[in-house]
């Protein structure tokens, strides 16, 4: 294995079990390594650390293993099942060798980078179907190990893996990327793919939607959602596929209306409030974007929102410009609720921490000059597991707003 020596000191991060190496800790590498080999870091005494990925980058290493057993011919199956035994626990997947599961629920992710110690690698499980993406070339490399380890996991239920790595894996002289099947069930048609999620059924196109074909991490949150929209005239705004609007309606929303610049995103809405049997006339798509809508909209027409942007920031250097994004954004949608109304507000820019996003909202609040509580802190769910060692892994953070 070829060996990267770390510079004296440099060594206390990975004994405390970060899965990371930064290039800035590394004095010497005693080999040649390609983008996406495995490697093994020593201390600068000698000793072993870890082994993971070599990459070209900030980060040198991401670690797989902080022991030998990276070589283990079963690694990869040993990996992909530990992981599969948290969404055991968590009530997801049924422990039955063919992969159902139980419930009102048939999709959830299976692998979650860094909170399952499999750096890089996303995976994630719709109703027999496997979608994975790769954000590291090592990853991406040993995809057909990874695939195999999905066939053994889910035997005879696993209908088909589909490698969606094209847009994720960064651009590297020879990896060129494709997406498709890795594997594929004879007799399977991906066409109109439906899942379950809490009972409500969704339209999933993994080959042509956004990540892998729908939010799972909005779970949880999308059920609350239900809870509050009694009666209510709700706003989705960055619907994508229409989640939250599905669960809106099924609460007893009085009527819903989904943004979204997307046209795309807003036909499958379309699909999924036909799929889910709600009248046309209590829903309406809106293909505009969100943030100009918003601004249009008289104050006291919606009493719940749900403010779910994409990523306003993907790397440090946007942090600032973020922050102002978000708050002008929350600002927006305070001034123009009704009194006594609800607001979701959402952030999934990892570089965003929970302090820095719920000071943006204080700010907006602020600026509006509106009696604001905070009903409840929301997160990412089971699924989306956060390593105690990587707590950048803890991505999705939201507020449950009450405004007077």
């Amino acid at each position: 294995m070829i060996k990267v020596i770390l510079r004296k000191g440099r060594e206390e991060s990975l004994k405390r079990f970060h899965p990371w190496v930064f290039s800035g800790a590394v004095a010497e590498i005693q080999g040649s390594p390609a983008e996406g080999d495995i490697v093994g870091v020593y201390s600068s005494d000698g000793s072993f650390l870890a082994a993971g990925h070599y990459q070209i980058g900030s980060i040198a290493v991401r670690i797989l293993s902080f022991d030998e057993n990276v070589n283990n011919p079963d690694f990869w199956k040993i990996m992909i099942e530990r992981a599969f035994l948290v969404r055991v626990a968590a009530g997801l997947a049924s422990p039955l060798s063919d992969g159902e599961v139980g419930g009102d629920t048939d999709c959830y992710r299976l692998v979650h980078g860094e909170g399952d110690n499999l750096p890089g690698l996303i995976v994630d499980y719709y109703n027999g179907v496997c979608v994975m993406q790769a954000h590291s070339a090592g990853m991406f490399r040993s995809r057909k190990q990874i695939c195999d380890a999905l066939v053994s996991l889910y035997g005879d239920g696993l209908k088909a893996v589909y490698d969606k790595s094209s847009g994720t894996v960064p651009f590297k002289a020879g990896l060129n990327p494709v997406d498709g099947y890795l594997y594929k069930k004879e007799g399977f048609d991906d066409a109109g793919f439906t899942v379950r999620e809490h009972g409500h059924s969704f339209v999933v196109d993994w080959t042509e939607g956004q990540k892998t074909g729908f939010f799972l991490d909005q779970r949880e949150n999308r059920a609350l959602v239900e809870k509050f929209a009694k009666d209510r005239n709700v706003l989705n705004m960055f619907c994508y596929t229409g989640g939250f609007s599905i669960y809106a309606l099924a609460g007893g929303a009085a009527h819903v209306d989904s943004v979204d610049s997307s046209k795309k995103a807003m036909s499958l809405v379309d699909r999924n409030v036909a799929l889910n049997g709600f009248s046309p006339d209590s829903h309406t798509s809106l293909c505009c974007d969100a943030i100009d809508y918003l601004k249009s909209v008289p104050e006291g027409k919606y009493d719940l929102m749900i403010v779910d942007p994409p990523a306003f920031a993907k790397h440090r250097g946007a942090l600032n410009n973020a922050l102002r994004a978000y708050q002008r954004l929350n600002a927006a949608a305070i001034s123009k609720v009704a009194p006594g109304g609800i607001v979701f507000t959402f952030s999934c820019s990892q570089v965003v921490d929970k302090e820095a996003f719920a000071l943006a909202v204080f700010s907006a609040a602020a600026q509006c000059l509106r009696s604001v509580r905070i009903l409840d802190r929301l997160n990412q769910p089971a699924d989306h597991a956060v390593n105690i060692y990587h707590p950048e892994g803890e991505y999705l953070k939201g507020l449950l707003l009450y405004v007077e």
